[in-house]
C-alpha cells in the first residue's frame, strides 16, 4: 500500500442520474467530460468513473479542486446536475490498475459529497451542490471559510437561467462581452445587464480567489 502526500481529493457524481431519459448517453457524455477535465485542468492523479455515475481524481490543491468542481457543473449544465465532495489529506492506494483509493483524504471527501446530498434535502440549503472536509491534523484550509463560500457559489448558480450559465461559461473561458453578445445573438449591452445581475462577474472573481487556496 502506497501513500501518496497530501492531495485534494474530489468526488463527484450525477444529481437523479437514474431520472435521466438517456443515461447511456448521459454516461457517454460525462467520460467525454473527464477526459476533457484532465488535458484542462491537470489533476495529479487523472479523473475517471468509479461506479455509476460517481468519478474521483486528485489535484494538488484545494483550490484546483475547487476550480475542477465549477468547471465540471457549467460544463454539463444545463444537461445534468453535478454534485462534489472535496477532502484534503493523504490517499493510500491499495492498486494501481484499476486503481483503487482510501486513507484520510479520500475519506473526507467522501464525508463531503455526503453532507451535500443531506444538506440539499433541506429547504434553506436545496441549491447546496459542493462542499469540502479535511482529514484530522492535515493543517488545510479553513473549512468554515471555504464552506462559506462554496454554499454562497452554488446558491448564485442554482438561481440563474440557461443563458447566464453559458455566459458564465464563456466568461470564465476568458471571453470578452462582445464575443458572448455574439454566441447568443444579443447586444453587448444585454450581456453587459445580465452580467451584472446575475452576479456573474462576482462568481467569476469568486473562482479566480478560490483557486489560490492552497
Amino acid at each position: 500500500m502506497k501513500s501518496e502526500p497530501y492531495v485534494a481529493t474530489l468526488i463527484g457524481d450525477v444529481v437523479r442520474s437514474r431520472a435521466a431519459a438517456d443515461r447511456a448517453a448521459l454516461h457517454t457524455r460525462l467520460a467525454e467530460l473527464l477526459e476533457t477535465a484532465n488535458d484542462e485542468l491537470e489533476p495529479v492523479v487523472p479523473l475517471r468513473i468509479t461506479v455509476g455515475d460517481e468519478y474521483q481524481g486528485c489535484f494538488e490543491a484545494v483550490g484546483d479542486a475547487l476550480h475542477a468542481a465549477l468547471w465540471l457543473r457549467l460544463q454539463l449544465a444545463p444537461q445534468a446536475e453535478l454534485r462534489h465532495g472535496i477532502g484534503w489529506g493523504s490517499v493510500a492506494v491499495l492498486a494501481g490498475s484499476p486503481r483503487i483509493e482510501d486513507g484520510p483524504g479520500w475519506w473526507a471527501a467522501r464525508e463531503a459529497i455526503e453532507s451535500v446530498k443531506q444538506e440539499a434535502a433541506k429547504s434553506a440549503t436545496r441549491q447546496l451542490r459542493t462542499a469540502y472536509r479535511i482529514a484530522d491534523d492535515t493543517g488545510g484550509p479553513d473549512p468554515a471559510a471555504v464552506n462559506a463560500a462554496l454554499m454562497c457559489r452554488d446558491q448564485m448558480i442554482g438561481s440563474v437561467s440557461e443563458r447566464s450559465l453559458r455566459l458564465l461559461r464563456g466568461t470564465l473561458a476568458g471571453k470578452t462581452q462582445a464575443e458572448l453578445a455574439e454566441d447568443e445573438d444579443i447586444s453587448a449591452s444585454a450581456v453587459s445587464q445580465r452580467v451584472r445581475h446575475d452576479g456573474l462577474a462576482v462568481i467569476a472573481a469568486t473562482d479566480e480567489l478560490m483557486r489560490t487556496v492552497r
